[in-house]
């Protein structure tokens, strides 16, 4: 790991070291070559097994991460979803029938998503990354001051940097969002997510399910060796409470949900929470800073496109960098900038509309609306040109795809 010099320069400076860090660090760094230095800056860098979650890679995503070289480092652990089904019922239903299903591929021989343990993604981007000459330090970045010529910046471990773009890749809780002043407007769910993975009997053969019970979603995303992800939606309160149970009575908890279509589940992971809420900056640039990913906006993972969301902010500002370095530009111009948020703006709201609006449709426990919904999946599920639609969107093809989603190089 790289340690940057005290009273160092780097053309870009990257606060956050998880997907939407990495991939951009890596896109630039390859696209402007050896003389365009990128640095990125994070706390945990190094550290392995922190983030027990896994995540739905868009095939848009998967085309960037080929496109950088990481995705044949990650392909072997990566389990393609070749099939969902959708269905409408309550936990004590003994049947829950089948209002929608999503089959198929984007292109031939190509899912429309796989499902990926977070920490296997990470740790090929970190060494893609470092293998590169992306710069990376162990520490976060403490304070800094935006000038017409520069952005300088101090890091926790007394190091300062002089860049010309600092971006924000720090999370939802993003410090460098709240020290340039800029606010979110957003709300609280009062939900929570429990994750977990769960060991089965049977093979799932690639089948996702998101099961909508009043209080929320339960997902189930196929993982490799019979395993899979759970992502389930309670109310916060109700989802401490299960967290906390002893594990005889969180697995009849999870098993009334589960059901036994693969057979006998065991808890194959720890379980943790964490609450939901829909959030985005009022602005996703600042003088010489740029935010991404989580530190722009925050949704429900109904769609699981929060991650999604966060790569094409990636691709966007790679590309826009990119495009503004080789005409000599300076990538922290506030017209460069400006472009990015024009690009990311429209996209991220009506992305945002879509889950809340699916949210409140489905996590209530209204009769009326529950028949209305089902009746509407069913209407879906008969139309394929709809159904095909709505994929490419899932997929992250649809609208201005930046280059890296369609998996062109933006190198030379």
């Amino acid at each position: 790991m790289s340690a940057a010099p005290t009273n160092g320069c780097s053309d870009v400076l990257i606060a956050g070291g998880g997907f939407a860090g990495f991939a951009l660090a890596i896109a630039l760094r390859q696209a402007l070559g050896a003389n365009f230095s990128v640095t990125l800056a994070d706390p945990a860098l190094g550290q392995t097994g922190r983030d027990i979650r896994a995540s739905a890679i868009a095939a848009a995503p998967r085309r960037m991460f080929s496109a950088l070289g990481v995705w044949d480092a990650v392909a072997g652990e990566a389990q393609p979803i070749l099939d969902m089904a959708v269905t409408d019922s309550r936990v004590q239903d003994a049947v829950r029938p089948v209002f929608l299903t999503f089959g198929g591929e984007i292109e031939p021989g190509e899912p429309f998503a796989h499902m990926i343990e977070n920490d296997r993604l990470v740790a090929a981007l970190s060494a893609k990354a470092r293998s590169i000459g992306v710069t990376l330090i162990a520490a976060p970045v403490a304070d800094f001051t935006a000038e017409p010529s520069g952005m300088n910046v101090a890091l926790r471990d007394g190091a300062t940097i002089t860049t010309r773009l600092l971006v924000a890749a720090d999370g939802a809780r993003s410090r460098l969002r709240e020290r340039a002043g800029i606010t979110t407007n957003g709300w609280s769910y009062g939900q929570s997510a429990i994750v977990t993975t769960v060991a089965h009997e049977r093979s799932h053969e690639g089948r996702a399910e998101e099961h909508f019970l009043p209080a929320g979603p339960f997902a189930i995303l196929p993982l490799r060796r019979n395993r899979c992800s759970i992502v389930w939606t309670e109310e916060a309160g109700e989802a401490e409470r299960i967290v906390a149970l002893p594990d005889h009575d969180f697995h009849a908890e999870l098993e009334k949900r589960f059901g036994l279509r693969l057979g006998d589940i065991v808890v194959a992971g720890p379980r943790h929470s964490y609450p939901l809420g829909l959030w985005v900056a009022r602005s996703f640039v600042a003088d010489r800073l740029a935010l991404v990913g989580d530190a722009a906006h925050v949704i429900h993972p109904i769609a699981g496109q929060g991650l999604n969301m966060g790569l094409r902010d990636v691709a966007a500002l790679a590309e826009v960098v990119v495009d503004a370095v080789r005409m000599g530009l300076d990538p922290g111009d506030s017209t460069v900038l400006e472009r990015y948020q024009r690009w990311r703006r429209f996209d991220t709201m009506t992305m945002c509309i879509s889950t809340d609006g699916l949210n409140r449709l489905f996590s209530n426990r209204s009769d009326v609306v529950r028949l209305a919904r089902d009746v509407g999946l069913g209407l879906v599920d008969r139309l394929p040109g709809l159904k095909r639609l709505f994929i490419r969107e899932a997929a992250g093809l649809a609208g201005e795809v930046p280059k890296l989603l369609r998996g062109e190089s933006l190198a030379l």
